[in-house]
């Protein structure tokens, strides 16, 4: 019988499995061990790198991830150490780490199991090292933040144990399964992992039922290995936070009688994990409808003071505070549908377009329903207050906090699909050329093999296989796949994986960028991409787009085009500005648009639009030479055109214009 037998459950992270065995090595010296590594159905190598490098290294291949309790048995049934030692492959162990748990063992007979201090990276403990069962009382304490709110509490820090001092040995209900040393008595004795549990809970459910056979699980001190928390995780497609509830649940229920209330609580926790990870990426969404609520009622409130007088007292106190709430709620309502609320950008364009058309929906409201018709005067003194208080406080928030006005610098994170010569030129590109556009932080590969690995400077962080928790986690905001390095069916079903994502996806092509529209994946079949998802030929959009250069060249050549057109005549003078205006007949006819592509209407069979006397193509500081880049420009308004985004364009001309104008 050999001292130790170490078992690994591997899968995906070959680079911190080896690592970890080069420890391993260090640490047995002394000893005679065994090391058994169960690998899940890794595709990034890992069992190649095992067999060539390690050869000592008893292997078992998995064809699929069968979880971590079940792989666990499947080494525990060939171990043949006196004692057994449960790791996880991103750890990394001191060179006395086994020897100091052996002699502990030897000297405390009622020891079966045992866990050592847990560090992280950076030298802090990892607090599942030692913990409670979830009864009632410590889960209501650790879903609630009691636990994180008094650490030092023996009543409310239960869980983790935080109110004992790590640098003790003592006994524990349970030990985290990242490292546990036991008797092999113990194994013996109860068997291996309940298989009920895929991963988390195993580890707890194991140490219950050591103590339910008469061991006792301690906690020491004395020695440490550190821990690479999630790699694994963070390279598989599961949702640990369900997991790790779905798992306490069924410890409770096996163990605990299935209490109701501590269903409840685990419940609840998983909704509120899912609220606060909503909060988060629509945090700034959350907070201008927020603000404007705020400001609206306040607006209400300061309109209706101003107003009172001898013949109307205000409004009457039947209707409080609904007169105040409900017109908010509904100006929100009206602001959100004209999209001045989005995940990265609170428009103030769109907030007062939306609050001229909130004002006329709640004037007209006011003929309808007569006896809430208290004051017209005070709708408009509120509505006077809100073009100018809406504006406001998102230019404050912009300039205290630099965000939150549309995607400037650096603001549109974005990762590459695929690891080739033409995603790394792509990569290069963007960062290059368009730093005002998108933020590459690094490469996604097609398998696990690369990751960690860098392509000129760009790091490969991730694979389609978790390409859903490098979004999430990363809060990516675009991804952009290189048609040279995948297949489309690859790409529809990756687009497919991610559909409950906020993320936008393009591919890049020889020649151009083009939209993969999440909501139609599985339904392209053999039609061509680029003829599908562009706003610009929609029939609304076309209808919505000549009304609008019907009435604004109208009120140009009603008013303002004879006088421009007379001076230009005279003086001979012409400036971006006057070429404009005298492109304004152009567009009442309908041979162009005020917005639109610079030069052609097509692409191939692409139509982009009717040519415009600006567009993108006059707002961006590009090389109007470079006719990649202009075409870029044309496709990406092409695809998103809208009433909307002919406004900013048509402001940001202007603004130009006048700016240049006065420059000279």
């Amino acid at each position: 019988m050999v001292d130790l037998s170490i078992i690994i459950v591997n899968y995906n992270v070959k680079e911190f499995l080896q690592n970890l065995l080069e420890s391993i090595y260090k640490a047995t010296e002394r000893l005679s061990a065994e090391i058994i590594i169960v690998d899940n159905a890794s595709d990034d190598g890992s069992q190649e790198i095992i067999k060539q490098k390690y050869p000592s290294v008893i292997l078992i291949e998995n064809k699929e991830n069968i979880g971590f309790g079940k792989a666990n048995n499947q080494a525990l049934e060939i171990a043949k150490g006196k004692f057994i030692v449960l790791i996880n492959p991103d750890t990394i162990v001191k060179e006395n780490t086994f020897e100091k748990l052996i002699e502990f063992f030897d000297r405390t007979p009622s020891a079966g199991l045992a866990g050592c201090k847990i560090l992280n990276p950076d030298g802090s403990l990892q607090l599942a090292c030692r913990r409670s069962f979830p009864g009632p009382w410590t889960s209501f304490t650790k879903v609630f933040g009691l636990s994180s709110l008094f650490p030092k509490s023996k009543l409310f820090a239960k869980y983790n144990l935080t109110y004992l001092d790590e640098n003790k040995t003592y006994e524990v209900d349970a030990i985290s399964g990242a490292f546990m040393m036991m008797r092999r008595e113990v194994y013996e004795k109860i068997g291996g992992f309940d298989p009920a549990f895929f991963m988390y809970g195993e580890d707890l459910d194991f140490c219950y039922r050591t103590q339910q056979a008469g061991f006792k699980v301690y906690y020491f001190h004395e020695t440490e290995v550190i821990h690479f928390k999630g790699e694994s995780t963070k390279r598989s497609k599961v949702d640990e936070t369900k997991i790790f509830y779905d798992a306490m649940h069924l410890f409770v229920k096996k163990h605990f009688s299935s209490s109701f209330l501590v269903s409840g609580i685990l419940q609840f926790a998983i909704i509120l994990r899912k609220i606060v990870a909503f909060a988060s990426v629509y945090r700034l969404v959350l907070l201008a409808m927020l603000f404007d609520l705020l400001f609206f009622i306040g607006a209400i409130v300061l309109a209706e003071q101003i107003y009172k007088s001898g013949h109307w007292l205000g409004f009457p106190e039947f209707v409080k505070p609904w007169i105040y709430i409900l017109p908010a709620i509904l100006q929100i309502i009206i602001s959100a549908s004209f999209g001045a609320y989005k995940k990265n950008s609170i428009s103030i364009l769109k907030s007062w377009l939306s609050l001229f058309f909130g004002l006329v929906l709640l004037s007209a409201l006011t003929f309808f329903l007569k006896q809430f018709a208290f004051s017209r005067a005070v709708v408009l003194i509120t509505y006077l207050f809100l073009f100018l208080l809406y504006p406001l406080w998102r230019l404050v928030f912009k300039f205290i906090t630099r965000q939150g006005l549309g995607e400037g610098a650096g603001s549109v994170r974005t990762v590459i699909v695929g690891t080739g010569d033409k995603a790394v030129e792509l990569a290069a590109k963007l960062k290059s050329d368009f730093q005002s556009i998108h933020n590459v932080l690094g490469l996604i590969s097609l398998d696990m093999r690369n990751i960690g690995e860098e392509k000129n400077g760009f790091k490969i962080i991730g694979s389609v296989d978790n390409i859903v928790k490098i979004i999430s986690g990363m809060k990516i905001e675009k991804v952009i796949f290189s048609s040279q390095d995948m297949s489309f069916e690859k790409m529809f079903a990756v687009v497919s994986m991610c559909q409950d994502e906020n993320v936008d996806f393009l591919v890049s092509g020889r020649k151009v960028d083009y939209l993969v529209g999440k909501s139609m994946a599985g339904k392209i079949d053999d039609v061509p991409l680029l003829k599908v998802f562009y706003n610009i030929s929609a029939p609304t959009h076309k209808f919505i787009k000549r009304i609008f250069d019907l009435i604004f060249s109208s009120v140009i050549l009603l008013l303002i085009y004879p006088l421009v057109y007379f001076i230009h005549k005279v003086s001979g003078n012409s400036s971006g500005l006057t070429n404009f205006i005298l492109g304004t007949p152009q567009v009442f006819s309908g041979r162009k648009s005020f917005v639109g592509p610079k030069l052609k209407s097509y692409y191939e069979d692409l139509y982009l639009g009717k040519p415009g006397l600006t567009g993108l193509w006059y707002i961006e500081n590009v090389d109007s030479n470079d006719e990649d880049e202009m075409l870029k420009l044309d496709l990406y308004y092409a695809k998103n055109q809208n009433l909307w985004l002919d406004l900013e364009i048509l402001g940001r001309t202007l603004g130009k214009m006048f700016y240049s104008k006065e420059k000279k």
